[in-house]
């Protein structure tokens, strides 16, 4: 009798150190490629403090030197994802989608799209009205008082041998202190915003998670289809 693949497996984590997970995208992918288990995964989880840098960021966009940086207990990465820096932390959904992109009948831009697509359904669903921009992969919100945006959502994965990793991260009731000490994404004078910010009220982040994995499921999960895997290694912007 054959063994049953399932389509979409959905992880909770928690709140766990950015290495553990990478390890646990890593151990993923692997068992994808070996074709065991799913034909996908969705880690959802928050990071202890944490400045990643995406593979071809700028070192400049730091506001303080790295060491002070860590000083304060704050971790920092270099990693293989497309995009800038970023700050992840406690009250901000992480997304990692561990996914064989040919399996979805997807291109890495349209994958990057249909990421979009899911955080904009989320924030939706909670009466927050965002947008995607073409030059800028993410997801924003017009300011508090419409006169210009913030960036609520980041986006920055890498597809390596057909199978995605990272992924994306929502501001719920993220410390937005934290990305003082950087130029986020690249971007100068770019505001990051929250949930809890533009609603002006608490939000659970994991009834939040509940809403991303269920639009999650409906976006991507209609594509899959059997097929091989297609080979590439790349990075793409957040």
């Amino acid at each position: 009798m054959e063994r049953e693949i399932k389509l979409i497996e959905t992880k909770r984590l928690g709140r766990v150190r950015y290495s553990e997970g990478l390890r646990l995208q890593q151990e993923c992918r692997d068992m994808i490629l070996r074709g065991a288990a799913a034909k996908g995964f969705l880690l959802l989880l928050e990071h202890y403090p944490v400045i990643t840098n995406g593979r071809f960021a700028e070192d400049n966009n730091f506001v303080l030197p790295v060491s002070l940086i860590e000083e304060r207990g704050i971790e920092v990465y270099r990693t293989d994802r497309g995009g800038d820096l970023t700050y992840h932390g406690p009250g901000q959904l992480v997304a990692y989608p561990i996914l064989p992109l040919r399996e979805f009948k997807l291109g890495a831009r349209a994958y990057i799209h249909s990421l979009e697509e899911v955080l904009i359904k989320t924030l939706l669903t909670y009466g927050i009205d965002a947008h995607s921009d073409p030059g800028y992969p993410g997801v924003w919100v017009k300011d508090k008082d419409g006169a210009g945006r913030a960036k609520i959502a980041s986006i920055g994965v890498s597809v390596k041998n057909g199978v995605t990793s990272h992924g994306c991260a929502l501001n719920v009731s993220t410390d937005l202190s934290y990305f003082s000490l950087i130029v986020p994404c690249g971007i100068p004078e770019v505001n990051i915003t929250s949930m809890e910010n533009v609603l002006g009220k608490k939000v659970d982040i994991d009834s939040v998670a509940d809403t991303f994995s269920r639009l999650f499921a409906q976006v991507i999960g209609p594509q899959a289809a059997p097929s091989g895997l297609r080979q590439e290694s790349r990075a793409l912007p957040a």
